[in-house]
């Protein structure tokens, strides 16, 4: 059965699933270039490591006894005594905890001189949210941003803060293609939920054609070969919510394919 809707699924989104959708699209995308790019280039996946914090729940420790000492009356010409006592009873704390995240990305290089001509990046929550996943990205971004290489960057996630451009983008998720001969200036492709998912044009060198990347196609099929109908209550919300607008559009949309 196919998703439901007509780009991207926002259930797609939580983020225990969008980490096996994020490796099956990179491993499309690769098929779908490789075949266009050959025999001048080929598509490498190539990944980043870094260690993020998991999200815990607040813990305000509470000691489980308290030992109150009373004061003793003072003597005439004596000084007043304090009483003492040693805890005997454990608190419970919790720590933080960590996940080491192995992210990959595509990279389109010449045969003969194994040059990168362009990078590929769909991106993960650790990138949108403050912290080392999006530090090394940003830092990721910063040097492609700085040379010729061309840079696709895929964005299908609403949560989190999106990626530095000017003006700030609007819309749902958003596909930035930056030919580097254009810079500063780059190509942005803003989608809402309601939308279907663009071609993508991915560029190579400057005066050849461009490849193409059905975004929209790779992720049906995903979707459809994974299954991902059996795993989805579509009776429940998306995570992370919809605004009040598109929940009513989604809500509308489910119910006449029957799954409300």
């Amino acid at each position: 059965m196919p998703s439901p809707f007509p780009g991207m699924d926002p259930y797609l989104e939580r983020r225990n699933v969008w980490l096996y959708a994020h490796n099956a699209i990179i491993m499309e995308r690769r098929d779908a270039l490789a075949r266009q790019v050959a025999t001048a280039y080929y598509v490498a996946i190539e990944e980043r490591t870094y260690i993020v914090a998991l999200d815990s729940a607040e813990c305000i420790g509470r000691p489980d006894v308290a030992i109150i000492t009373a004061p003793r009356e003072a003597q005439p010409g004596s000084e007043v005594e304090t009483a003492t006592a040693v805890a005997s009873v454990a608190q419970t704390v919790v720590l933080p905890q960590f996940e080491e995240v192995h992210e990959r990305y595509l990279e389109i290089r010449e045969v003969q001189t194994h040059a990168v001509v362009t990078a590929i990046e769909i991106l993960s929550p650790s990138n949108n949210a403050p912290g080392e996943g999006r530090e090394a990205y940003e830092e990721k971004r910063r040097q492609v941003l700085s040379t010729r290489t061309n840079l696709v960057e895929i964005d299908l996630l609403r949560a989190g803060k999106p990626m530095e451009m000017q003006p700030p983008p609007q819309g749902d998720y958003r596909i930035l293609v930056r030919a580097g001969w254009e810079r500063p200036q780059a190509r942005l492709y803003a989608c809402s939920i309601r939308q279907a998912l663009p071609e993508v044009p991915v560029p190579l060198r400057r005066g050849e054609p461009e490849a193409r990347l059905p975004l929209g196609q790779l992720l049906a099929d995903i979707y459809t070969r994974a299954h991902y109908d059996l795993r989805f209550d579509y009776r429940q919300p998306s995570e992370p919510p919809l605004s009040p607008l598109d929940a009513a559009w989604a809500d509308a949309l489910l119910h006449t394919k029957g799954l409300r």
